[in-house]
């Protein structure tokens, strides 16, 4: 009699239990109908997470006042356009892109990450603008000009211009992709065979021959442009107009806009929503972009010069920020050039990477003192040069061609001999030097310096990178800072920060030569390639 009691109350417990899994499923089944599916819910409840190209960054304020008051939070993060396409398609997870340019949204990977529901938010086109005396100068002002009166005086040494790296940004690639198209006569469809014309390949080189400074992100640009002795610059027309705002104020001269009348390469400012399956999140995103194309939108946009009127044209555009004395005219129709295919495109950045662009002459100088031996450092910085000078950086198209010159300075307590060489020698040689003793930052920049004094600029576009994990104790900056300003140079010094460096000393650095300080702290790799994106 025990036994069948003791099965009695077996059996009640298996009923309790499949009564708690069914009450339980329901609830989870309900909530997931609510929310989405439980991974959904994980990955999206807080926030709605958007990647946007950096140059969008001027309406972050208004954006998340825009979605605070509509009742949602949302975290923006901003990157260089082809870094966000690389990014999206190793599967990193947001809830939205906006991207400079259409085109970039058809170089996702779909399989990876699926865009929907795609708006173009603004019209901004890629445009080269002049120092106005210099365009005067050059006979461009009141008058139609063609992309190849700017091919011409480039060509033939009138026009010096900078421009942001074509393999890095949307805007020198944009830019670059225009003066192909145009010179290749402006077909229906640009192919692979009209890019590797050897008559058009000549003229491109020509051209680019004209290059002043390459910057790897727009940012960068500008604040090159506003803080250096440059004439010319191939930006977006929002860039010009925020230049001419801040030279204005320095009672500088303004820039002067030119749009060829055979052909404009146009940013469409693309939006798109990743569908994650959240009918939560997708209502975000369509409030989000309701707000950018209707009005109030359309009003910020415009503040920072965004052409949000169709086609671009309009007679009403607010002459204080389009204005004409800068040649920005809104009453004129721009012929927009037709993007090639996405394989076109990679093609044509592959080429002008291996071919097209004005060769480099760059000195690395690498820090090899004692320091070096901790946690990992000098591992970190073979693997670095070994990505730099091996065929690991064609994939990202930031190899270096067979008409650049690379040359190294390695430093300790002093700085050594130059070592020179194909790069298979240079990354033999990186390798079999051990670290060990002080820190000659000083003397080891000085030297690369006069290495590349008296290089030909118009041939090559020059500049020195040096690597540090400490503080440089040999030399001085003062004595450096002499040298840079007498010889009056104007050398692009890039320091990458790594390990212990000391950031002040690499500010100075790039204070002195209108350069940059690169963070290698978290990579070292990461932080070459994103130098090799300025030389």
């Amino acid at each position: 009699m025990a036994k069948k009691n003791g099965n009695n109350k077996n059996l009640i417990w298996v009923i309790v239990v499949f009564v708690t899994i069914y009450i339980v499923g329901n609830i989870v089944s309900s909530i997931t109908s609510f929310f989405g599916t439980v991974d959904d819910y994980t990955y999206s409840n807080k926030t709605f997470s958007l990647l946007s190209s950096s140059e969008n960054k001027v309406f972050d304020s208004e954006l998340k006042k825009f979605a605070k008051d509509n009742g949602f939070d949302i975290q923006i993060e901003y990157d260089d356009t082809l870094k966000i396409t690389k990014r999206l398609n190793a599967s990193e997870e947001f809830d939205a892109v906006w991207l400079s340019n259409s085109i970039w949204m058809y170089s996702l990977d779909s399989s990876k990450v699926k865009v929907t529901d795609t708006k173009s938010t603004s019209i901004n086109p890629i445009v080269l603008a002049i120092r106005k005396s210099k365009a005067e100068e050059l006979g461009f002002i009141d008058k139609d000009i063609y992309t190849q009166d700017i091919v011409n005086a480039a060509s033939d040494g009138r026009l010096k211009f900078s421009i942001s790296n074509p393999v890095t940004t949307n805007s020198g690639a944009s830019a670059y992709l225009g003066i192909l198209t145009t010179l290749a006569g402006n077909p229906e469809v640009l192919t692979s065979e009209m890019i590797n014309d050897p008559e058009l390949k000549d003229k491109l080189k020509s051209f680019f021959l004209g290059v002043e400074r390459s910057i790897g992100d727009e940012d960068s640009l500008e604040e090159l442009f506003l803080n250096g002795d440059y004439e010319a610059v191939f930006t977006y027309e929002s860039a010009i107009i925020n230049i001419n705002k801040e030279l204005n104020k320095k009672g500088k001269e303004p820039l002067y806009a030119l749009y060829p009348i055979d052909g404009v390469s146009i940013s469409d400012s693309p939006i798109g929503y990743i569908d994650h399956g959240s009918e939560k999140k997708k209502e975000e995103y369509e409030k989000l972009v309701g707000y950018l194309v209707g009005k109030d939108g359309k009003k910020l946009l415009a503040k920072y010069g965004r052409r949000t009127w169709f086609g671009g044209v309009t007679n009403t555009a607010d002459k204080k920020v389009f204005n004409p004395d800068w040649g920005i005219d809104t009453t004129k129709y721009i012929s927009p050039l037709k993007y090639p295919a996405t394989s076109v495109i990679k093609e044509a950045l592959y080429l002008y990477q291996n071919a097209l662009r004005k060769p480099v002459h760059v000195v690395f100088c690498l820090d090899y003192s004692g320091s070096m031996l901790r946690d990992s450092r000098y591992d970190n910085l073979i693997d670095a040069m070994d990505y730099i000078l091996t065929d690991r950086a064609e994939a990202d198209l930031l190899q270096f061609s067979e008409e650049d010159i690379v040359e190294i300075i390695p430093f300790s307590s002093e700085a050594e001999d130059v070592w020179e060489g194909s790069n298979e020698e240079l990354l033999a040689k990186i390798k079999s030097r051990s670290p060990g003793g002080e820190t000659a930052l000083y003397p080891a920049t000085k030297r690369a310096l006069e290495l590349l004094d008296d290089e030909d600029k118009n041939k090559f576009n020059i500049s020195v990178i040096v690597m540090t994990d400490g503080q440089g104790n040999v030399g001085t900056f003062e004595s450096l800072e002499k040298y840079y300003k007498e010889r009056k140079l104007s050398i692009p010094i890039y320091s990458i920060k790594f390990g212990a460096a000391d950031e002040r000393q690499l500010q100075n650095l790039q204070l002195l030569s209108n350069g940059k300080v690169f963070d290698g702290t978290t990579s070292l790799v990461e932080a070459f390639m994103e130098v090799r994106g300025y030389n």
